[in-house]
């Protein structure tokens, strides 16, 4: 539909065209004129009016035979046509109607009529236009809808498989397109590392059905937790997990998310081993967690990439993992600062000593495998020699020599070798009976001294009372 509305005037006599042509451009129309039929179906061709005001009576070709013929030309799906004659016999009325006219007016003509008509049969072209539109637009929907519909499937599918090998925030990442988030960066991250106690003895041991058993069901449980609190799965080997917080996508309270998942891990990784323990696996579960800054990106080869984070922090995180007992979850002090308003912590001398105490009282290591998370006071004591020993573990200082007596150390403390630790409290230079070492007790006294100084804080653990 033309705006203005475009309306063809036909009649052989220039004066009735002048009369209709004032009348109707005085209502904001449009005109076009032609003296015969041959000149109107030509005009229609050129200029595609909106409406056809069509006289009968005509040399050479007469109204019918043009109105005829416009509605029968496919070019012109609706191309409303007033017939305008002379002639009031039915006979004439039922002929023209018949040819395909939508109205028909009579000479003299009506000024009155002749808008109303025209502005009926103008609103119902509208209309048909409107609705042939619509249908065009639904016609090319439809056919690109199945193209689509299998792109979108298609995505879908990739987005699935790229979820196997990738956390769920780093494969949408990619398959929004927006990959400068992958690229090399520096950023604040809280890092868990989580694995299973004396789960190289069980691989060697084991059937190596038995050890995939026993892994699927581990990954199955800590990813239903990962995707729950929205960590980034940085990779796993075997019994290992590596979960990143606030990258690649930041969120709040990374560290206080990351205790809270590491909580519910502890529960759920306690249930399955009192499964794993009815069929003779004796498997425990650790904890690390550390708050830092890393360098964070994409590393690998063209085919097979993996979102990676390199600096201390994963270092430490993944120390502290080693350290804790079964059922631990040690913090260093920056995440334990984030979270002792909202968890209950102890310093890792008393958590041992709890330990050690139930396993004197001959209790599976499930009975000190706590799964409260309570929103409540800290305790946060700094008893001497487990201070300088994670004090050690939980900074990145190489000391090297130091690290393996510190191990003893704690190795004392697990065995519950009192009088050993009594010895070494009196005299730092003496050995334990059980200790191993072969370093001198100069160079254990040294790194632990040194390690002490570098860092006077201790590494926390989180175990509810």
């Amino acid at each position: 539909m033309n705006d203005p509305p475009r309306i063809l005037i036909v009649d052989d006599n220039e004066t009735n065209r002048d009369i209709i042509v004032a009348r109707l451009e005085a209502h904001g129309y449009e005109t076009l004129q032609a003296a015969d039929g041959q000149e109107a179906l030509t005009a229609v061709t050129q200029h595609r009016p909106d409406l056809v005001l069509l006289d009968v009576m005509m040399p050479n070709i007469d109204g019918i035979e043009v109105c005829r013929r416009l509605k029968s030309d496919a070019a012109f799906p609706f191309l409303p046509v007033i017939l305008v004659t002379a002639k009031v016999d039915t006979k004439d009325v039922v002929a023209g109607l018949e040819a395909g006219a939508d109205e028909y007016l009579t000479k003299p003509i009506d000024q009155a009529a002749l808008v109303a008509r025209v502005k009926s049969v103008l609103r119902i072209k509208a209309l048909h236009d409107q609705v042939q539109a619509q249908a065009a637009d639904l016609a090319i929907w439809n056919q690109t809808l199945e193209q689509r519909v299998e792109e979108q499937v298609v995505e879908i599918e990739r987005i699935g498989r790229l979820k196997r090998f990738l956390s769920p925030q780093v494969a949408q990442l990619v398959s929004s397109g927006d990959e400068r988030v992958l690229e090399s960066h520096r950023g604040e991250v809280t890092v868990v590392f989580c694995d299973l106690r004396d789960f190289t003895a069980f691989a060697e041991a084991a059937e190596p059905e038995e050890v995939m058993a026993v892994l699927r069901e581990y990954h199955r449980t800590l990813g239903i937790l990962i995707n729950k609190f929205e960590g980034t799965i940085e990779r796993f080997a075997g019994d290992g997990l590596l979960v990143l917080f606030n990258d690649p996508l930041p969120c709040p309270d990374p560290s206080l998310r990351a205790v809270q998942m590491a909580v519910e891990m502890r529960s759920e990784v306690a249930k399955l081993a009192v499964a794993w323990r009815m069929s003779g696996h004796e498997l425990g579960f650790g904890i690390g967690i550390a708050h830092g800054y890393a360098t964070l990106g994409c590393i690998g080869f063209e085919g097979r990439f993996q979102y990676s984070a390199t600096g201390t922090v994963a270092n430490l995180a993944s120390r502290l993992c080693d350290a804790a007992l079964n059922g631990q979850i040690l913090v260093d002090p920056k995440v334990h600062a984030a979270v002792v308003a909202k968890a209950e912590l102890e310093s890792v001398a008393s958590s041992i000593s709890r330990a050690s105490d139930a396993r004197s009282r001959h209790s599976t290591s499930a009975s000190y495998i706590h799964s409260a998370f309570q929103y409540a006071g800290v305790q946060w004591t700094d008893a001497w020699p487990f201070r300088s020993t994670m004090t050690y573990l939980a900074t990145t200082a190489h000391f090297r020599a130091g690290r393996k007596h510190a191990l003893c150390e704690m190795h004392h403390f697990q065995e519950g070798a009192s009088m050993a630790s009594s010895r070494r409290e009196r005299n730092p230079y003496a050995k334990g009976p059980t200790c191993k070492c072969t370093k001198s007790a100069t160079s254990w006294h040294s790194a632990r001294s040194a390690a002490s100084r570098s860092l006077p804080g201790a590494a926390a653990s989180l175990s509810p009372r």
